[in-house]
């Protein structure tokens, strides 16, 4: 177990603490600057049974198999593969139709969804940047596991392209979130104003749909194993005396 865990030494830390992050499962061991590593992994193994509840709860891996079904933009879509079909991939009546080589097949669906959530969310980012009065020099995707959204102040806003994959007013809202931040670079009651005047609409509901269902999102595409090493938000914790 100790090969899958990531230790952070934290300045601050006071004490030990456990976590395990929903979005990967992966264990993680805060500790002081000056702690025995040694006793800490020690300490870590007693919690064998708690890492093991943890990961129970866990949201199950969806691979990107034939036959396999995922959500795309909040509607269930079926992976339709045959090898004799050409690599192109495309969506028709509720289907992922693809071919190609069955290696790789993962691979190149990401590609799809990652270019096909870059779209939307530029489209989707020029709208609300258009009735914000403000510019957004650039917009790219990425897999971050600890924010779905970033607006940096050159204008550069970056998605999770995982917001393809949830329903349309979550992703809107995300989008709406971020480029509010091109008016205000904090979360202050006039940013939050500004969020729901550029949504026309109150964005709990998306804030809360990402807090029920994000970590999710994560675990869709992957297989056993992918995620090691991967950094993000913790879920449950177990602190320790220091």
């Amino acid at each position: 177990m100790t090969a899958d865990i990531e230790v952070v030494r934290n300045a601050r830390a006071r004490r030990l603490r456990l976590s395990v992050d929903p979005a990967s499962g992966r264990v993680r061991l805060t500790l002081p600057p000056r702690a025995s590593l040694r006793q800490a992994m020690r300490w870590v193994e007693e919690h064998g049974e708690w890492i093991a509840r943890q990961r129970a709860v866990l949201p199950e891996e969806r691979p990107f198999d034939p036959g396999a079904r995922f959500p795309l933009e909040g509607e269930e879509v079926e992976i339709d593969w045959a090898p004799g079909r050409p690599r192109r991939i495309a969506l028709e009546d509720g289907r992922l139709v693809c071919g190609g080589p069955a290696e790789g097949l993962s691979r190149r669906i990401e590609t799809w969804l990652r270019r096909r959530a870059l779209d939307v969310l530029s489209v989707e980012t020029a709208e609300f940047a258009a009735l914000a009065g403000v510019t957004v020099s650039r917009v790219a995707v990425a897999d971050p596991k600890s924010r779905w959204g970033s607006c940096a102040a050159t204008g550069v806003i970056r998605y999770s392209w995982r917001l393809i994959l949830a329903p349309p007013h979550v992703r809107r809202a995300t989008a709406a979130h971020e480029v509010a931040h091109r008016l205000e670079m904090n979360h202050s009651p006039a940013f939050h104003a500004h969020v729901r005047r550029l949504l026309g609409a109150d964005p709990a509901g998306a804030r809360a749909w990402l807090r029920r269902h994000g970590a999710g999102l994560h675990w869709i595409g992957r297989r056993s194993g992918a995620g090691a090493g991967v950094r993000g938000r913790s879920a449950g914790a177990v602190p320790g005396a220091g």
